[in-house]
């Protein structure tokens, strides 16, 4: 396993090529904590988590075998991964955000770091792969996120995300309900798939593939409080395609160009 990095350790400027910048990002500490865990603490909570994971998996290409997670606290991407017996290492803004990890640090099975999300205390093409979820569309300065995680990836970049074409245009209307039924819900942004794609072209990435996950509203599913229900929702909207057309969250694999 790769060895973890003190996050003090400084990387000449150099090497990194990428000036400094200012802001800190702290988004992954809430989506690390057992509040945020519970939203998917039930049946359907698990089954989006397994819709998730199954579409991670059919991005990630067999020969990656060490992974960054950045913002990863939460576990989602970080303990499947390692149980594929990749090498993983999750950066965390704060200390804090290695509590739900604690089993699989203690185990060696994942290595955790805490340092600046926006200024990744790695040199340039580190790992296979870099991934992040739950972070950019709370990230204030996603480009600048962007940017590093195209840095430290000697081959993709794996990353989540929502997208206007969808349901999602309508979050300015439900965004009440849905914090009224979620009780956490933070603001967030959403992206085109044609604003991501410049943006990891500017770094010399371009999109391979995506998976789209769900047509209707996560937030009405969690409602619902029905697994069943939820995929006799969703099934009929695969089989239309509907869901390649219109699905969010956008699991996004991006691969350096050669």
């Amino acid at each position: 396993m790769r060895p973890m990095a003190e996050h003090t350790t400084e990387t000449p400027l150099s090497s990194r090529a990428r000036p400094s910048f200012p802001h800190y990002e702290d988004a992954d500490v809430h989506a690390s904590s057992d509040e945020y865990a519970a939203r998917f603490g039930d049946s359907v909570g698990q089954w989006m988590l397994t819709a998730q994971e199954s579409a991670l998996f059919s991005l990630v290409d067999q020969e990656c075998t060490t992974v960054l997670d950045v913002g990863g606290g939460h576990g989602q991407i970080a303990i499947p991964l390692a149980q594929t017996e990749r090498s993983v290492t999750v950066l965390g803004s704060s200390p804090v955000c290695a509590a739900r990890l604690s089993s699989q640090i203690e185990q060696g099975t994942v290595s955790f770091q805490s340092g600046n999300l926006l200024e990744l205390p790695y040199d340039n093409k580190s790992f296979d792969l870099t991934t992040s979820f739950r972070l950019l569309s709370h990230c204030v300065a996603w480009r600048q996120l962007v940017a590093e995680l195209c840095r430290v990836s000697e081959h993709a970049v794996i990353i989540d995300d929502p997208v206007w074409f969808s349901v999602n245009i309508l979050t300015p209307l439900l965004f009440s309900l849905k914090r009224a039924n979620e009780g956490n819900t933070r603001t967030y942004r959403m992206f085109s798939t044609w604003e991501l794609s410049q943006e990891f072209r500017k770094h010399g990435f371009k999109l391979e593939k995506s998976e789209k996950l769900f047509v209707w509203p996560m937030a009405l599913h969690r409602a619902l409080k029905s697994t069943s229900i939820s995929q006799k929702l969703e099934t009929p909207a695969k089989l239309l395609l509907l869901t390649k057309l219109f699905g969010s969250p956008v699991v996004a694999k991006f691969v350096r160009e050669k």
